[in-house]
């Protein structure tokens, strides 16, 4: 009798732990992505920043897996499930047969029914995207230096982040400390430090799954290094020359969109019910209704917690995620006599800026040089190699120390400028 096979489509947090938690199983696994490494995602924004190298915050899926001797990997694009003939199909035609399937595919930035935003205002998803973004914010200030006026260099020396969520106010901070520190005595023309950030956020807050207080601190220290914080205004146009935001138009060739998720269409060839972001609604056990082998985990899934509201689209959840659903594959537990996923909340953080953090866990909540340590340990504790997390914090304590961001490359031509190239 053959082994029981298992696919996983899927390397970030989630696919990856239900892999690595697979690993003694009597069975056979298969893991699919789109590329070939793990991104660790909460750190992209750090490479878009100039302070990390891509390499620092990703691994090869088949280097970290290679001791797993019941594991494969294989680069693929997973384009449609038939959930009847237990297959997946990628792109090219091929077909993979399974036992069971666990798909972790994470999820893209939404733009709310404009797509044609995206070309002048890119998202942070990938390695990609943040090498994109990396080269456009230091591009900026070079074609700020050749401009013959004032006037002309400010629309390159101001900056808009729509989404006020953790990679917005993680970028804009970011953002504040390259124009403002490290790219101080950079140029002769212009300076750096007098350049426009602008943080954008529909809801009254930013970060609006924080608690008041701290998103008020959040707000208030973005505010101390430069950052223009806008609430409760729309979005409503972003073109080539800018954004429009209510009835402001802001003149710029830098936006970030950090605003929305969209789950991936692949979900959609499930034919089961999917929520307004395109998740799929899953039963207690993250199983999809009527195919108890077919688990949905991390950003695509729309699940929920103990008191019925939605698990957050973070790198715990999906790890707890995929090592509750490898349990249930390894012990082969029958549909009826699985017990529900229950997430253990390990609190959120995010970064301002050197030094200044919020966090809250359970009920304690704090901000400040403690809540940026915490965070940084436990960004250096989920990395996936030694190796990676001597170097980042490596980079850290050198950046920590003198304010440069080492990573300061710009591998495109200047004519090669803008986004929508």
């Amino acid at each position: 009798m053959s082994k029981p096979k298992v696919i996983i489509i899927g390397g970030g947090f989630g696919g990856l732990n239900a892999a690595i938690s697979l690993r003694k199983a009597d069975i056979d696994i298969l893991v699919i992505d789109k590329t070939n490494h793990h991104v660790f995602q909460p750190l992209l924004y750090q490479v878009a920043s100039a302070a990390l190298s891509p390499a620092n915050i990703a691994s090869p899926i088949r280097e970290i897996l290679r001791h797993q001797k019941n594991t494969s990997v294989m680069m693929a694009n997973i384009v449609s499930i038939d959930k009847d003939k237990r297959t997946v199909i990628a792109q090219n035609g091929d077909h993979f047969d399974y036992h069971y399937l666990i798909i972790a595919v994470g999820s893209a930035h939404a733009y709310f029914g404009h797509p044609e935003w995206e070309a002048f205002a890119p998202s942070l998803k990938t390695l990609q995207d943040a090498i994109k973004i990396r080269e456009h914010v230091l591009m900026a200030f070079e074609m700020a230096e050749r401009c013959e006026d004032n006037a002309q260099a400010a629309k390159f020396l101001r900056f808009v982040i729509i989404g006020g969520g953790p990679t917005g106010v993680e970028m804009a901070g970011a953002v504040a400390e390259i124009a403002k520190k490290s790219m101080f005595k950079n140029f002769r023309k212009i300076k750096p430090e007098q350049s426009e950030i602008y943080l954008i956020e529909g809801q009254s807050h930013i970060l609006p799954t924080y608690p008041e207080r701290l998103t008020l601190i959040a707000k208030n220290d973005l505010q101390k290094m430069g950052v223009n914080v806008i609430n409760d205004k729309l979005v409503t146009d972003v073109n080539s020359n800018g954004v429009k935001v209510g009835d402001i138009f802001l003149e710029t060739a830098n936006i970030i969109w950090a605003a929305g998720n969209q789950a991936s269409p692949l979900l959609e060839t499930l034919n089961i019910p999917l929520d307004r972001q395109g998740r799929a609604i899953l039963g207690k056990d993250l199983s999809i209704p009527g195919y108890p082998e077919v688990f949905v985990i991390g950003d695509a899934a729309c699940a929920m917690d103990q008191q019925g509201k939605m698990l957050p689209g973070i790198a715990p959840v999906a790890i707890q995620e995929g090592r509750y659903v490898a349990r249930l594959i390894k012990e082969q537990v029958p549909f009826e006599k699985r017990r529900p996923f229950r997430y253990f909340d390990k609190g959120m953080m995010a970064t301002i800026g050197k030094a200044k953090a919020v966090a809250v866990f359970g009920k304690l909540q704090f901000s400040g040089y403690f809540a940026w340590m915490t965070w940084c340990f436990v960004h250096i504790l989920y990395l996936i190699s030694f190796r990676n997390r001597a170097i980042v914090m490596l980079q850290w304590c050198f950046w920590y120390m003198t304010g440069k961001r080492n990573v300061r490359l710009i591998t495109r031509s200047i004519e090669n400028f803008f986004y929508r190239e």
